[in-house]
């Protein structure tokens, strides 16, 4: 598996702009010769900046797995404490405040939930990259969509 089909995003486009090909196109050879001039298209383009972007990734993530234990859990830790104050916001406060007037309800600005968005979409795009990465380096080759 190659880059083109690592990435989720180019494969889907992909993948609808051969099926909007197949619908538009009666003539099947007419049809491959234009998926085949696609495919060519997107195989001529640089993606090395994708490459060393993932590569680049991939070592942060190396680079704080392999320093010490503050350093390769703080991001846990601080999405673990944003958990806490959700759960306790709108589990137990709601729950605790039909018996008791007495519990409090934590404050949770607005740049705290840009926070936690961020940190769960770098955890994201972080295990995807590894995955990338990993497979990019498994097989170099790059698929070409073959001809009906």
């Amino acid at each position: 598996m190659a880059l083109l089909s690592a990435l989720p995003i180019i494969g889907k486009l992909l993948e609808g702009v051969f099926g909007i090909v197949d619908k538009a196109v009666t003539d099947k050879d007419q049809a491959a010769q234009l998926k085949a001039a696609i495919n060519t298209q997107m195989l001529a383009q640089d993606h090395s900046e994708v490459q060393s972007l993932l590569e680049a990734q991939a070592g942060i993530v190396l680079a704080e797995v392999k320093g010490a234990w503050l350093q390769r859990n703080w991001r846990p830790i601080l999405m673990l404490i944003f958990m806490v104050i959700i759960a306790n916001n709108y589990i137990i406060f709601p729950y605790l405040s039909l018996f008791t007037e007495k519990t409090v309800m934590l404050d949770l600005p607005d740049f705290m939930w840009d926070t936690i968005k961020i940190g769960l979409g770098g955890y994201v795009a972080g295990r995807s990259a590894e995955k990338i990465v990993k497979t990019w380096k498994k097989d170099k080759s790059i698929p070409t969509i073959p001809a009906e």
